[in-house]
């Protein structure tokens, strides 16, 4: 396996609407990021992933794109992206930008062009059909709900949006638009990023006569996934894309994929492939979710977690690379999800931070998971801003579901979790803003904020801290291979990492009640040559490991010699 940057890097997410916001308007921006560069640096991250601060009308908060090359007026100006970029590369750290290139917003100058004429030279920059005797093309869902296809009364044809009908699909098919994509990828490079971070990239490849998908229980739409995940010419697409792109440039390409396996991954991160860095994918998210999707809840299981985990771990050992990852800017806050947010919030998201970055792979940090940050519970429907949440809310009244059953849907999984301000301080609005924010702090920012963490040595903030420079001192971390122990135990996540003569043995109790762990006879451990690298209780380092009473929500992370 070749020793990476990319490999041994940590990356911090900013959704900069929510981060800092500079100029007292309620909505994040770049000069709110530059001010908070220091804190970073701080922190010890390596890489920040940028969500889009393109021009955007913003109906899905910026990944609805009207301009590729222009920043959008709320976030700031072309020349304040440049003195972020700069003060980053000052400071050490690299900028990733998101690619969102499967569609655009319906305002981009292409579609608006696009909708004029069957005639018009950019009609098949996107994809359009006739309606099937007065109903859509077919019977494809939206990620969002709804039909995946909206009537454009101009040409009387319908355009796909798997997504909002405001982003409407590009057609990958038409070399002319992936020239055009190509060619705005490289317009960035030039201008000094250090990588992509694409929006689900492996959605570009359409099946062919777009057909409509098995729908077993008659709804009205059914899920087109396998007619639009991991399509045909994928591959060929991202072989284009590295070789007129790419190929050459020393940076980092993340292919978020929702779908995919790791005998996929294998093809689309394989280093002889020339294809992707690695992929962003999503199997341990649905650990909680229903045979119905996200919003069908049920209970956590460690077991079925840690399988999936492990599932990625060992497929992708020398074939591939994966991110690791608990949250990001669509997914709940972990330490409420799979954690304990109540007494042993601190504790448990040092926890769950330990057993993620222990693990092979690039891990990525979400803003305020190094704070412990919590979802929030809005009185009402009306706080809510996202539109996925929204949109299923009005679908399930519809439906006549109890609205309190929705909410508490809603309390588990809704994106707004991830997107309440950044809470820095115990100042009004959480030091966000000094304006009304965008959408409304989580009422915890007294507690739970950044200046508490940075002054308090045993905050989250600083175990993460701890987490990021041990990760850099051994090799082993980002490279061992991996082997499950405990895999039945129901509250013990334990695993073994092995390299050049080297072993980690990593322990956790993913509980509220005190465990005992007792080594299992195949791992030999030296007691007197083991090093204690972290824990997230005072631990005295000469006790022995082969049996360890765990308090609740406890880690340590052992390395000896094989």
């Amino acid at each position: 396996m070749s020793k990476q940057w990319w490999k041994e890097a940590v990356v911090y997410q900013i959704y900069p609407r929510s981060f800092m916001d500079s100029n007292g308007d309620g909505v994040g921006d770049i000069k709110g990021i530059i001010s908070k560069l220091d804190y970073l640096k701080l922190l010890g991250v390596d890489v920040v992933w940028l969500s889009p601060v393109y021009e955007s009308p913003n109906d899905d908060n910026g990944y609805d794109i009207s301009d590729y090359r222009r920043i959008m007026s709320e976030f700031g100006t072309m020349e304040d992206w440049e003195l972020l970029r700069d003060e980053m590369h000052k400071r050490g750290i690299k900028i990733v930008m998101d690619l969102v290139v499967n569609h655009s917003s319906d305002e981009h100058a292409w579609f608006v062009e696009s909708r004029k004429s069957k005639d018009n030279p950019y009609r098949d920059y996107y994809i359009w059909r006739e309606g099937n005797d007065g109903r859509e093309p077919n019977n494809w869902e939206s990620v969002f709900s709804g039909s995946a296809w909206q009537y454009a009364e101009e040409t009387g044809e319908y355009y796909l949006h798997l997504f909002s009908k405001k982003q409407p699909d590009l057609n990958w098919e038409n070399p002319e638009l992936r020239n055009e994509i190509y060619d705005m990828m490289n317009f960035w490079l030039e201008n000094g990023i250090d990588g992509f971070r694409m929006d689900v990239i492996n959605f570009i490849s359409k099946a062919p006569g777009l057909p409509d998908a098995p729908n077993p229980e008659g709804k009205k739409y059914a899920s087109g996934h396998e007619y639009f995940m991991n399509g045909p010419r994928i591959h060929e697409f991202l072989q284009e894309m590295n070789e007129l792109v790419l190929d050459g440039k020393d940076v980092m390409t993340v292919g978020e994929m929702p779908g995919v396996s790791p005998d996929e991954a294998q093809l689309y991160t394989g280093e002889d492939r020339k294809e992707l860095n690695m992929v962003f994918q999503f199997e341990h998210m649905d650990v909680d979710s229903g045979e119905l999707g996200k919003w069908d809840l049920i209970p956590f299981d460690l077991k079925k977690l840690k399988k999936i985990l492990t599932k990625w771990q060992t497929g992708l050992n020398g074939q591939g690379w994966n991110s690791l990852y608990w949250n990001n800017h669509d997914q709940p806050r972990v330490v409420s999800r799979f954690g304990n947010d109540g007494e042993h919030r601190v504790i448990s998201a040092k926890l769950l931070g330990t057993l993620l970055h222990m693990m092979q792979g690039t891990p990525y940090i979400y803003q305020g998971e190094e704070l412990g940050m919590t979802n929030v519970r809005f009185a009402s429907i009306d706080e809510y801003k996202d539109i996925e949440t929204l949109n299923m809310f009005k679908e399930k009244i519809a439906e006549g579901v109890d609205e309190r059953e929705i909410m508490k849907s809603i309390y588990a999984k809704g994106r707004d979790n991830a997107r309440t301000p950044m809470q820095w301080d115990s100042s009004e609005h959480a030091g966000f803003t000094e304006g009304t924010p965008w959408i409304a702090v989580n009422p915890n920012y007294q507690e739970i904020n950044a200046e508490k963490a940075m002054e308090d040595p045993n905050s989250v903030f600083h175990y993460y801290r701890k987490l990021i420079s041990t990760r850099k001192e051994h090799d082993i971390i980002p490279y061992g291979s991996f082997e499950l122990l405990y895999e039945d135990d129901d509250s013990i996540y334990s695993y073994v990492r092995r390299y050049n003569g080297e072993a980690l043995l990593v322990i956790g109790n993913v509980s509220n009640e005190g465990r005992t762990f007792i080594k299992p006879d195949h791992i030999q451990v030296n007691e007197d040559q083991k090093q204690l690298l972290i824990s997230n209780y005072e631990v005295d380092e000469r006790e022995n490991v082969e049996q360890i009473e765990l308090k609740p929500w406890e880690a340590r992370v052992y390395k000896y010699s094989i």
